[in-house]
């Protein structure tokens, strides 16, 4: 299933408006997009989107042993929003362990199965976190989990970029190719280019709806 490029920005900003009028699980921080849509890509294949979220510190786990007696799930108003969890019970999400997750639910609330999109969940910004994953990626030679750093931010704390949003419809964003992009943040270039390969391949592999979560 592949989308036009005006359906995946549209895509993109119902999903941004989601986020600023519905309640959501956590507090979210910033939606930027990378991948296909920011390279101006038209039809695109995937839709890659990033959301910085916070973590919980102060909950309220007042309800928490009536959720997990009535869902299943453990940390509800610890984890995830007590409020948000009374108004979307539909989209609770659990992690192996039965801990409530914040990536599945946001991803169950955002986003429907069958969509190729996938969701990048953190609580660092997107800039910080590729920092960070490529360093964790070439510890390991784990290239799949290279977070592609070509991105465009469309909202930070409560503020839409209507600029980025009109560059995102019109193809306008200029970014070198992956390789090249791999090698400005301290890849050797054969390094670069291997890393490349693996990561165009792992996304091709990806189908439907699909979320990955971080703390940094």
């Amino acid at each position: 299933m592949e989308l036009d490029r005006a359906t995946a920005v549209d895509r993109v900003e119902r999903l941004v408006e989601t986020v600023e009028s519905e309640t959501m699980p956590v507090p979210v921080r910033e939606i930027w997009v990378y991948g296909d849509l920011a390279l101006g890509l038209d039809p695109v294949s995937r839709l890659d989107i990033y959301l910085r979220k916070d973590l919980l510190f102060h909950g309220d786990g007042s309800r928490e042993a009536e959720f997990r007696r009535e869902y299943g799930v453990k940390g509800v108003g610890q984890t995830v929003r007590l409020d948000w969890a009374e108004q979307y019970p539909e989209h609770i999400r659990a992690n192996d362990n039965g801990h409530v997750a914040p990536e599945k639910c946001l991803a169950s609330h955002l986003v429907s199965p069958d969509e190729p999109i996938h969701l990048e969940v953190c609580n660092a910004g997107f800039e910080n976190n590729v920092t960070q994953r490529l360093r964790g990626a070439m510890a390991r030679e784990a290239y799949e989990q290279i977070l592609d750093p070509r991105g465009a931010a469309l909202w930070i704390d409560g503020t839409r970029s209507a600029e980025a949003f009109d560059k995102l419809r019109n193809g306008e964003y200029v970014f070198p190719t992956l390789a090249g992009a791999l090698e400005m943040l301290g890849m050797d270039d054969q390094e670069a280019a291997t890393a490349a390969d693996v990561v165009r391949e792992y996304r091709a592999s990806q189908d439907g709806a699909s979320v990955r979560g971080d703390v940094v």
